[in-house]
């Protein structure tokens, strides 16, 4: 199965954050947010990528072509315009030759979780298309995807629908996977009101022409929108274990504390006096002064933290 990755957003939200670097280049524990969602398929069989991104994303082009260590295929198409996703996965349509799972570059969503959606795409209910639902509180209807459901299948799709037009408060998430007959139906997409190319059409013409379209209701994911979203995802990752401080010689001032979970990146400097930790994670080549506490937070590259500074639950850019 190949996988698509919708990654040419610039993550407007973010900013400052992604001033320097696009949001699929976001960290999280020393990986790229895009490459944390390109595991979750890996462990579900995908080896075979299509990055979809912006032509003025060099980063990206760079990093996995020179320092990514995942062992797959990767090729890349490129969307000139913003202009939504059924856009996006039009530029990735020549690339793709058989059932692909797609996802956005920013939605985290279990592995486990991942394995019943490809699962039901793969078992005996024989569907043309598997959406990944949850339950949204009142307040968002307007904001999401909602769907309208017949046990297992996915009747009807609307994209931010009025609250008091919304089938149900089930909304899907942006992690599918399609048959290629998809792919025959963007061209058909029109302009929405606010000027995109609107998956959900194209996933409604499925729905409408060719029938069993599943949907797996999940009860957790982890989503990057704004940087309370990226202090959250990093102390997740910090959490689950397996990554251990990296230090480069001669960084650490005496009597300076590192608190577990923590990260800390090659090239950062920290002086004397300092308490780091626990749940924080330090980007590359940053510059922490004396008597400095830092806890449940994350410095990106580059930070430049002055003596007796005190960050707790915070990005710093």
């Amino acid at each position: 199965m190949q996988g698509v990755i919708l990654a040419a957003g610039k993550g407007s939200r973010l900013h400052p954050i992604t001033v320097a670097r696009s949001k699929a280049m976001v960290p999280i524990l020393g990986k790229p947010i895009v490459e944390r969602v390109m595991e979750t398929l890996v462990e579900n069989g995908v080896d075979d990528f299509i990055l979809v991104v912006s032509p003025d994303d060099r980063d990206i082009v760079r990093y996995f072509t020179r320092e990514s260590k995942l062992d797959v295929d990767l090729r890349f198409a490129f969307q000139v315009e913003r202009k939504g996703m059924a856009d996006a996965l039009a530029y990735a349509a020549p690339l793709i030759s058989e059932n692909f799972i797609l996802s956005a570059c920013d939605n985290l969503v279990p592995t486990e979780d991942v394995a019943r959606v490809v699962a039901m795409m793969h078992g005996e209910e024989h569907a043309n298309a598997v959406l990944t639902l949850m339950s949204v509180e009142p307040d968002r209807l307007g904001s999401v995807a909602i769907v309208e459901t017949d046990g297992p299948w996915v009747k009807r799709i609307i994209e931010k629908p009025k609250p008091e037009d919304a089938p149900s408060d089930t909304s899907s998430l942006p992690l599918y996977v399609f048959t290629p007959r998809i792919l025959d139906y963007l061209p058909e997409v029109p302009v929405s009101a606010r000027g995109e190319y609107e998956l959900q059409d194209a996933i409604q013409m499925v729905i409408e022409r060719d029938g069993r379209v599943g949907g797996v209701v999940i009860d957790r994911r982890l989503t990057l929108t704004n940087a309370k979203d990226l202090l959250a995802l990093n102390r997740e990752y910090l959490l689950r274990g397996g990554d251990h401080p990296q230090l480069a010689p001669n960084t650490v001032g005496p009597n300076t504390r590192l608190i577990t979970p923590l990260h800390i990146e090659q090239g950062t400097v920290i002086g004397t006096n300092c308490t780091i930790g626990p749940n924080v994670y330090i980007e590359r080549d940053c510059r922490l002064g004396d008597n400095v506490m830092v806890h449940d937070a994350v410095l990106l590259r580059g930070a430049s933290v002055p003596d007796g500074t005190t960050i707790a639950s915070e990005v710093v850019a």
